[in-house]
């Protein structure tokens, strides 16, 4: 790898970055009034402090990473505030994900136990990875840009992101199994059941999208482009997340809304169905 051809990775690494921050602000603007609708009314509780945090803290931690790529002194970026944001913002996120999932499950006990084990092995075993001092577990060209600091990461990112990658798809798989296996086949009630299950599972896909393109690029592009999709990432989780919150009670609101096609579809379809119903209504509420 050439001297310029790293520069022009560089570039194109920082602007990728200054472009997330942008698209951040963009669907702040677009769904600020959702969030007034939807949340700014709701009592204070466990969803809307992780809700608020997944929603606000990626503007500071998006913030310091277009300083970071902007800059021409200073400390070597990442600093460990910024890294701490970042971690913050993601878990925040994949807590809306995890409550989500467990609500689909009826609360069960059982499930959530298991997600906040899996939730915390996960964190833990991430942050490990990223701070191990001084070791690439995935072998890196040697920067060619003189001086100790550059706007680049380990080759250990990459393997950050197969974990948080892993733990997207279990959640992906347990709202997938939920849906087909209860509420695939039953019409009552169709349009609420693809909005809060296909809309929930296609904004997964999105994410899961963005972390797989991280672990690709981290693991075998240039190491001018291990930071190209840092700022990305941390956008993608807070915009789908909040999406995700502000689909679910607009759904709930749509399906308490309509009384008579509830009906008309109990008497079509049956009671069982009348009850899965009622079901959902009350998943949805619960989020």
């Amino acid at each position: 790898m050439s001297y310029l051809s790293e520069v022009a990775d560089l570039q194109i690494s920082k602007y990728a970055n200054i472009g997330g921050l942008a698209i951040l602000v963009f669907d702040y603007c677009i769904t600020f009034q959702d969030e007034v609708h939807w949340t700014w009314s709701r009592p204070w509780g466990l969803i809307r402090v992780i809700f608020t945090i997944s929603r606000y803290l990626p503007f500071l931690g998006s913030g310091l990473t277009a300083y970071a790529a902007l800059r021409v002194s200073g400390p070597c970026p990442p600093s460990l505030a910024e890294n701490i944001i970042h971690i913050l913002s993601i878990v925040a996120a994949e807590g809306m994900l995890v409550i989500r999932t467990w609500a689909f499950w009826q609360k069960s006990k059982k499930l959530l136990i298991g997600l906040l084990i899996y939730s915390a092995a996960t964190v833990i075993g991430a942050v490990s990875m990223n701070i191990l001092p001084n070791h690439q577990l995935i072998s890196t060209d040697v920067s060619m840009i003189p001086g100790p600091c550059g706007f680049e990461s380990s080759r250990n990112a990459a393997l950050v992101y197969s974990i948080l990658a892993l733990f997207e798809c279990v959640i992906l798989i347990l709202t997938a199994y939920k849906w087909f296996r209860d509420y695939r086949r039953s019409e009552v009630q169709s349009s609420i059941v693809t909005t809060v299950y296909g809309g929930s599972m296609l904004y997964m896909l999105c994410i899961i999208a963005i972390t797989v393109t991280n672990v690709i690029i981290d693991a075998a592009f240039p190491v001018g482009f291990t930071n190209m999709f840092d700022t990305l990432q941390l956008v993608i989780h807070s915009v789908l997340a909040s999406r995700i919150l502000f689909h679910l009670r607009s759904s709930d609101a749509r399906a308490h809304e309509s009384d008579l096609p509830l009906l008309v579809s109990a008497a079509r379809y049956g009671q069982p169905s009348q009850m899965q119903t009622n079901e959902m209504k009350s998943e949805v509420s619960e989020v």
